[in-house]
């Protein structure tokens, strides 16, 4: 009895990484993600290891753990991987506020985001 396994959502040549909470807003790691979007693993890896952006070193993270998920549990070419999706989403926001003048109140929202990197494997010319 018990509950039937789940379909896999992903093509049999793809793995899949995803980051949760990152905290930074979608549109600044959208500018991130947008730098790896289509490239080779390692030209990926790369870019992320010299771009000046502090949120970089996380998403080298999640590309690393895409590639290791690739090729350990799906056991495919490392050398022929590229980033085939990088998806940004937005999750939770922390509101806090500053007091202002006169009694009112500045708000600060404190966005959080996540990251979905799917590698994929490249088909071989013949």
């Amino acid at each position: 009895m018990g509950k039937r396994g789940a379909e896999r959502k992903l093509a049999d040549s793809e793995a899949v990484a995803i980051a949760r909470h990152l905290r930074l807003s979608p549109r600044k790691l959208n500018v991130v993600a947008e730098l790896i979007r289509g490239k080779s693993c390692d030209r990926a890896l790369a870019e992320l290891q010299f771009s000046r952006r502090r949120i970089a070193g996380d998403v080298r993270k999640v590309l690393q753990s895409a590639i290791a998920n690739a090729e350990n549990n799906h056991q495919l070419d490392v050398d022929r991987l590229f980033v085939a999706e990088a998806s940004v989403g937005k999750t939770l926001v922390i509101k806090r506020w500053h007091p202002r003048a006169r009694g009112r109140v500045g708000r600060i929202e404190k966005p959080f985001s996540q990251l979905r990197l799917v590698v994929r494997e490249r088909e071989e010319f013949v």
